[in-house]
């Protein structure tokens, strides 16, 4: 396999992963309706375990969190509700989009901005939409963001070559973001 020049490299972006004490965890779109159903996501309770050990970590480390939700799935229904494993807590923001970029339209940018932090952890689901297109708004925002694999997940697609299976699209999501929009981890395990 050839390893390619990214576009990140290119401009000289910084490759070093955020930390809990420099960062603002973003959890996006863990809504119930990923988990079973029609949208259920390849690989979800891994993925969900691993955010779960994400947003502890943050809570024990005084990291701020910010919780995304996609407004679409009806929020105050059992498929719209955040995940019970993530749940928000009393001073978490919550965040209600209506695209798949958390930036588009809502209060995203002011309440990261308010921390005085520039890095931001993401995960979420589905890799190749939300987590994907948040990550291209944070950095069109001017923040470095940092994007953990195992705790985000997507589920197979068809496309006009073929049927892709959920770790394929998966897969070229994260490479998407690895070539300008963020550095990715495989694990959240990695992250100081």
């Amino acid at each position: 396999m050839t390893t390619t020049t990214t576009l990140r490299q290119l401009n000289g972006f910084d490759e070093t992963p955020a930390t809990f004490e420099d960062a603002v965890l973003v959890l996006v779109d863990y809504q119930n309706t990923y988990t079973g159903g029609v949208m259920e996501l390849d690989g979800w309770e891994p993925a969900l375990a691993s955010a779960s050990r994400l947003l502890a970590r943050a809570r024990e480390l005084g990291t701020p969190v910010v919780h995304i939700r996609d407004g679409g799935y009806g929020i105050d229904t059992e498929p719209g509700t955040l995940h019970a494993s993530v749940a928000p807590r009393e001073g978490e923001a919550v965040v209600t989009k209506s695209v798949p970029n958390g930036f588009h339209g809502t209060d995203l940018h002011e309440i990261i901005e308010a921390t005085g932090r520039k890095n931001l952890i993401i995960a979420g689901f589905m890799t190749n939409m939300c987590t994907l297109f948040t990550t291209e708004g944070a950095f069109l925002h001017g923040y470095a963001a940092t994007v953990v694999a195992d705790a985000s997940a997507t589920r197979a697609l068809e496309s006009p070559a073929g049927a892709l299976t959920a770790q394929q699209i998966h897969q070229a999501a994260l490479a998407t973001i690895t070539e300008l929009y963020g550095v990715v981890v495989a694990t959240g395990a990695e992250l100081k």
